[in-house]
C-alpha cells in the first residue's frame, strides 16, 4: 500500500537511547511499508550509523528539521515476519532500546552495512584442455584429474574423498586444466550413516516429538550417557523429511566441532555452523543462507538464536541448563528462553535437553506447562559409574591429591584406562604470597589476586584482563620468598606430567584450546591410550570419550558456601556434569570427589538421591526465599569510576520504582558481591515482586524516568531481566 510522499522513515540506531530517530527517506525514494526491516545509512552527528527502518510514519510538524538519509541499504528487509515481532518482543521483555537488540541480532558485517553475502557453494571440474591432458598428468593432480573425469565435484565432497587436494587444483587451475565454478549450496548432500538401535525410552521420546503438531516446549531429562543426542538426530531427520529448518543451540563453541561431525555423519544435509569461532565473513554467509532457507540445520552457540528460519521445523536447545545461554553484557537475553518465545510464534516445538535441568524448566516440567521426557537409563551397554566420597581431612595432599587419589589414578591407567582430573581453576596458581611479610598480588583495577600462570613467570586478572611479569621480589618488604599458593590446572598438569611420565598429559581449559578446533585436536591426540586429562568446566559439557573409566574431582569445596542462591544448583549441575563423563561405553567408570566436607547437605543429597532429590529440596528453599521460579527478579546495575555515583543513581532510581509501585521488593542500593571489576565502582539494586506482569509494568512506568534523573548521565548502568549471576 503506498504511503503519502511527505512520509518519514522512523530509524532504530544501535545507541543506549530508547528511542526511535527520525529522517526523511533517501533522495528518489518514495517511503513504503516494504521499507520496514532494512537496514538504511543515516547521518547522525558527525558520522554516519547503520540502523533498522522501524516504522513509517507522518513528520512531526514541531519538530526540528529533520535530515535526510544517506541510502536505504536492502531491496528486501532483512528482518521481517516471526523474526521482527520476536526482535520487538525482546527489545519489550528486557526494556531494551530496539536499535540495539536489532543491532544484537545481526552479524557484525551486515551490522557495518556490508551487502547480503553471496551463499552459493563452490565446485571444481575440468576444463577441454584438462580432459584431453589427463592421461599425461602424474601425481596429486592426477589423482584429482580422476575423481574431476566423471563431471564437477562440490568442495565438500572433494574434502571426503581427497585429502590435500586443494594444492593439487591450485596446480590444475595455474595450467589451465581446471576451473573453479559456483553452484547452489544444497547440491551436494553427504550420504547419510545408520545410527545405534534405540531403547524403549529413546523411542517413546523420538514419537512423542515426532508426534507434536505446532508449538510445544519438550524437555529431554536423561541422565548422562543416555543417548539424547540420538534423539536430536531422529528429530531433526523427521523435520527434514518434512521439508522445514532445524535450529540445534550447544553452550560452548568447544562442542560445535564434535555435534558437527556427528550431525554430518547422520543427517543427509550440510550442516551450517555458527558461532564467534568463525570470521565475520563465514558468519554473515551462514546467516544470509538460512536467510535464504538454503541452510536446513545449523547449529550455533548462544547468538545463533536470532537466525532467520523462514522454513522452520524444530528448534533444539542441548545442555539447556548452561549459564554460558545468557548473554552477561550489552543486552542481556536469555537465549533459551528467547528460542522458547520464537518457537511458539513460529509454530514449531522447541526441544530443551539436559541430565540436570534448570529448576526454572524443571518447575516449568512439573508443573504441566512442559512435555517432561525422561531417559533414566545410559545407552547401549553403559553403565552408571560409581560414586566415592573421599575425606581429605588431616590428610596429606601432593598438589592437592590425596595419597588414595593417586592409587586410583595409577590402577585406572595400568588398567588401559583414561583418568579425568576436574578443576575448575585455570592458571598455575590462585595467588602470589610473600611468605615474609603477607603480600599479596592483588589486580589494580579489580578486588581480585592475580592468577599466576605460565609456570609463575606471569600474573593475571581473571575478570578484567590484565596482565604482567611476576616480580623479582616483594613490593613491601623486599624479600625474595615469593610462593604461588594453592592448585590451578597449569600447576596440576606438570606435577602429573613428572609423576605419571609414562602417559601424555593433556590440559583443556581457556588457556589451552585458544585456537580455532584445539579442544578437538587435543582429545584426538589423546584417541583412545591411556592417558590423563586435566580439565575445568569446559570438559563437563556434552564429551564423548569412550576410554574415560575415572573421573577425580577436587577443589570443590569452595563452591559449596557461596553467597549466590543459585551456587548450589550450579555446583550440583557441574558435579553430575562431569560425573557423566565416566563409563560412558562397555567400560565400568569410577567417581571419586575430594573434599574437606564429606557430611555436606548437597553432596549427600545428590550421592545417595541424585540430582531430582537435591531439586526437590532446593524448590523447597527457593518458594520460602520468594526465590526464581517462584517469584522474577531484575538487577539494576551502575558502575563509574568513584563509589558515590552508582549509590546515588541506585537511590535515585529506587525512589522511582517505588512512588510508581509500593508492592516492590528492592533490596539495595548495595555494593556489588566484586565491588570494584576493571577499574569501575560497582553498585545493585535487586527488583522483585509477586508476578512477571507486576514487574514490567512497574520497569514500563519507572524507566523514562529512570533515563531522565541528571544521576543516570554520571556513569554507565543497565538492566538485567532474569539474572543468571548476582555479581
Amino acid at each position: 500500500m503506498p504511503v503519502a510522499a511527505e512520509s518519514i522513515l522512523r530509524v532504530a540506531l544501535p545507541l543506549p537511547l530508547p528511542r526511535l530517530f527520525d529522517y526523511y527517506a533517501p533522495e528518489g525514494h518514495a517511503p513504503m511499508p516494504d521499507d520496514v526491516g532494512s537496514r538504511v545509512r543515516v547521518p547522525f552527528g558527525n558520522r554516519e550509523l547503520v540502523g533498522l527502518v522501524a516504522a513509517i510514519g507522518a513528520p512531526d510538524p514541531d519538530a526540528p528539521a529533520l535530515r535526510a538519509a544517506l541510502s536505504l541499504l536492502d531491496a528486501t528487509p532483512l528482518f521481517h515476519g516471526e523474526l521482527r515481532d520476536s526482535l520487538h518482543w525482546l527489545a519489550r521483555y528486557t526494556h531494551a532500546p530496539l536499535g540495539e537488540v536489532f543491532a544484537t541480532a545481526l552479524p557484525a558485517a551486515l551490522r557495518r552495512g556490508e551487502p547480503l553475502p553471496d551463499t552459493h557453494a563452490w565446485a571444481w571440474v575440468l576444463t577441454e584442455a584438462g580432459v584431453t591432458a589427463h592421461s599425461r598428468l602424474r601425481g596429486r593432480p592426477r589423482r584429482l584429474a580422476d575423481l574431476l573425469l566423471e563431471g564437477a565435484l562440490d568442495e565438500s565432497r572433494l574434502d571426503d574423498q581427497f585429502e590435500d587436494w586443494r594444492s593439487a587444483a591450485r596446480a590444475l587451475l595455474k595450467r589451465g586444466l581446471a576451473e573453479r565454478m559456483a553452484i547452489p549450496a544444497t547440491q551436494y548432500a553427504p550420504t547419510p550413516q545408520p545410527g545405534p538401535t534405540l531403547n524403549a525410552e529413546q523411542r517413546v521420546a523420538i514419537d512423542t516429538i515426532q508426534a507434536t503438531d505446532g508449538f510445544a516446549a519438550l524437555l529431554l531429562d536423561g541422565v548422562t550417557g543416555s543417548g539424547k543426542t540420538e534423539v536430536y538426530l531422529h528429530a531433526i531427520a523427521d523435520c527434514l523429511a518434512r521439508g522445514k529448518q532445524a535450529l540445534v543451540l550447544v553452550p560452548e563453541i568447544g562442542l560445535t566441532p564434535q555435534t558437527l561431525t556427528r550431525f554430518r555423519a547422520r543427517l543427509g544435509v550440510p550442516v551450517h555452523a555458527l558461532h564467534s569461532g568463525l570470521n565475520d565473513g563465514e558468519r554473515a554467509r551462514v546467516w544470509a543462507a538460512a536467510w535464504r532457507g538454503e541452510a536446513r540445520v545449523i547449529v550455533g552457540t548462544r547468538s545463533a538464536v536470532f537466525t532467520p528460519l523462514p522454513d522452520a521445523g524444530l528448534i533444539v536447545i542441548d545442555e539447556e541448563h548452561d549459564g554460558s545461554y545468557k548473554q552477561q553484557d550489552g543486552i542481556r537475553y536469555h537465549a533459551r528462553d528467547f528460542a522458547l518465545v520464537r518457537g511458539k510464534a513460529l509454530g514449531v516445538p522447541v526441544l530443551l535437553g539436559s541430565a540436570t535441568p534448570s529448576l526454572e524448566t524443571l518447575h516449568n516440567a512439573r508443573g504441566g506447562r512442559y512435555a517432561h521426557l525422561r531417559l533414566t537409563q545410559r545407552a547401549g551397554d553403559a553403565r552408571p559409574p560409581s560414586v566415592r566420597v573421599l575425606d581429605v581431612r588431616k590428610r596429606p595432599l601432593q598438589a592437592g591429591l590425596s595419597p588414595e587419589l593417586l592409587t586410583a589414578i595409577r590402577a585406572a591407567l595400568d588398567a588401559g584406562g583414561q583418568v579425568l582430573v576436574f578443576k575448575n581453576r585455570r592458571g598455575y596458581a590462585p595467588v602470589l604470597l610473600c611468605h615474609d611479610c603477607g603480600w599479596s598480588a592483588q589486580c589494580k583495577r579489580c578486588d581480585a589476586p592475580m592468577t599466576v600462570h605460565a609456570g609463575g613467570r606471569r600474573l593475571q586478572c581473571h575478570h578484567c584482563g590484565a596482565r604482567q611479569a611476576v616480580p623479582d621480589a616483594c613490593p613491601d618488604c623486599g624479600g625474595l620468598a615469593l610462593q604461588p599458593q594453592g592448585i590451578g590446572t597449569e600447576r596440576l598438569e606438570e606435577w602429573l606430567a613428572e609423576t605419571f611420565a609414562d602417559v601424555p598429559v593433556l590440559r583443556v581449559d581457556r588457556g589451552s584450546t585458544r585456537r580455532r578446533d584445539a579442544l578437538e585436536t587435543l582429545l584426538t591426540e589423546l584417541g583412545t591410550r591411556p592417558g590423563i586429562l586435566v580439565g575445568t568446566q569446559m570438559l563437563a559439557k556434552g564429551h564423548d570419550l569412550p576410554n574415560l573409566t575415572l573421573v577425580a574431582v577436587v577443589g570443590i569445596d569452595e563452591g559449596l558456601f557461596s553467597a549466590d542462591f543459585r551456587s548450589g544448583e550450579k555446583l550440583a549441575q557441574l558435579l553430575i556434569q562431569v560425573a557423566g563423563r565416566a563409563g560412558r561405553a562397555d567400560k565400568r567408570g569410577e567417581v571419586l570427589l575430594q573434599t574437606h566436607h564429606p557430611e555436606h547437605p548437597l553432596l549427600l543429597t545428590l550421592i545417595n538421591g541424585g540430582y531430582h532429590a537435591y531439586a526437590d529440596s532446593e524448590f523447597t528453599q527457593r518458594e520460602a526465599a520468594n526465590f526464581p521460579p517462584f517469584a522474577p527478579l531484575a538487577l539494576l546495575r551502575a558502575e563509574a569510576q568513584h563509589a558515590e555515583p552508582p549509590l546515588a543513581f541506585l537511590q535515585a532510581a529506587k525512589a522511582v520504582l517505588r512512588d510508581v509501585d509500593t508492592q516492590l521488593e528492592l533490596q539495595g542500593p548495595l555494593p556489588a558481591p566484586m565491588p570494584r571489576r576493571a577499574g569501575y565502582q560497582r553498585a545493585q539494586l535487586l527488583l522483585s515482586a509477586g508476578d512477571r506482569r507486576s514487574l514490567h509494568a512497574a520497569l514500563d512506568a519507572a524507566l523514562p524516568a529512570i533515563y531522565a534523573l541528571p544521576e543516570a548521565r554520571k556513569l554507565r548502568w543497565s538492566l538485567d531481566i532474569d539474572p543468571v549471576d548476582l555479581y
